[in-house]
């Protein structure tokens, strides 16, 4: 593994009730606004299973034109669809237990060249989809509007 690292910050600020604004720093990436599905939220946005989902979906499609693209290709449009599958676990908590993704090429497969080897390596070029596969270790803190530390926990 290299020593090499990226990282990537943004900044949630609550703009009503479970409605969030999301900052991309030192982006000019516009915001975004987030939201719960009712009866907690108004649905003003996504909310972060929907995000997941996407961002599983966005990835493996961006991996796919790039390994396609590696071997010449000018693949056509591509689209996709994802189905976030959601359930209560034991302690009756909703959680992500399956990510669905079904890309769909515009081409057909005998315009494509080494499509085998394309479709082979994909997946792995794809860092949100094997990131969520492995898990991700999550570090949370907790601060009050002091600054006091009132919570900190780390996985993995």
């Amino acid at each position: 593994m290299s020593d090499e690292q990226q990282v990537i910050d943004i900044t949630l600020e609550q703009v009503t009730d479970y409605e969030f604004r999301v900052r991309f720093d030192d982006t000019a990436i516009p915001d975004l606004l987030t939201d719960e599905t009712p009866p907690l939220g108004r649905e003003a946005g996504p909310n972060p299973s929907r995000m997941l989902a996407a961002a599983v979906a966005n990835c493996l499609s961006a991996s796919l034109l790039f390994a396609l693209r590696k071997y010449k290709n000018q693949p056509g449009s591509l689209s996709a669809h994802a189905r976030a599958t959601l359930e209560r676990n034991e302690k009756g908590r909703w959680r992500v237990v399956r990510i669905a993704v079904e890309l769909s090429l515009s081409n057909v497969e005998t315009d494509l060249s080494h499509l085998d080897r394309a479709l082979a390596q994909f997946e792995d070029f794809c860092i949100v989809t094997e990131s969520v596969r492995q898990g991700v270790p999550v570090d949370v803190s907790v601060r009050d509007g002091t600054g006091t530390l009132l919570h900190k926990a780390a996985t993995g």
